[in-house]
């Protein structure tokens, strides 16, 4: 991914909480024919090696994971908040541009069966259900029920070999125009325009 040095995002531990606050990830693949893009939850952890990765499994009858078996290097985006800037919100002649949070994740994909299939299942459910009024959890569902379900799918790992991250804030504006942007983008009234505020607010007090 091109990003200019001043938007390059090279804190890990702060990359890492962003994957996981915005798992649902576009996986890119390489196919038989042309290049896949399969719209996935994807669970950050680390392996036995204390290495980061990536577990998520797609549906048997998705053809991207045909390819896994070679061991090739796939790419997942995590994208976060965005919003529009408009030329008017600065105090001289200039661009319209968008901010915007996006990471991307490089490495080599495995396919995972059995127990580690079965556990990654457990901790996407468990991650996401913790937020429901009534949660529920793999151990709660029958064998039968979990035996069926799990030859549908194809699991997998992805070891993880780079990180490219993009915190494109306006952080090549003089404090005035900043300081007016996030004025601006909290005036409007969608949730992504005042999410780039607080991150441009967030930046403005480190």
């Amino acid at each position: 991914m091109y990003i200019p040095k001043v938007f390059r995002n090279e804190y890990e531990t702060e990359i890492l909480e962003f994957i996981k606050a915005n798992g649902f990830a576009i996986l890119v693949s390489q196919g038989q024919s042309r290049v896949i893009a399969s719209h996935i939850p994807l669970s950050l952890s680390k392996n036995s090696a204390g290495k980061n990765i990536l577990t998520g499994h797609l549906s048997r009858a998705n053809e991207a994971w045909r390819s896994f078996e070679d061991n090739q290097e796939v790419l997942a985006i995590f994208s976060g908040s965005h919003s529009y800037i408009s030329l008017s919100w600065y105090d001289h002649e200039n661009v319209p541009t968008w901010n915007y949070i996006a990471v991307h994740v490089y490495g080599n994909v495995r396919i995972i069966e059995g127990d580690e299939l079965l556990d990654s299942l457990k901790a996407l459910v468990d991650k996401y259900e913790q937020q429901s009024a009534c949660p529920i959890s793999v151990d709660k569902m029958t064998e039968d029920f979990i035996q069926k379900e799990i030859k549908g799918i194809v699991g997998f790992e992805i070891l993880i070999n780079d990180i490219q991250a993009a915190y494109k804030l306006s952080q090549n504006r003089d404090d005035s125009n900043y300081s007016n942007i996030i004025k601006e983008l909290n005036k409007k009234v969608d949730a992504n325009s005042k999410a780039i505020a607080k991150e441009m607010i967030k930046r403005k007090s480190q």
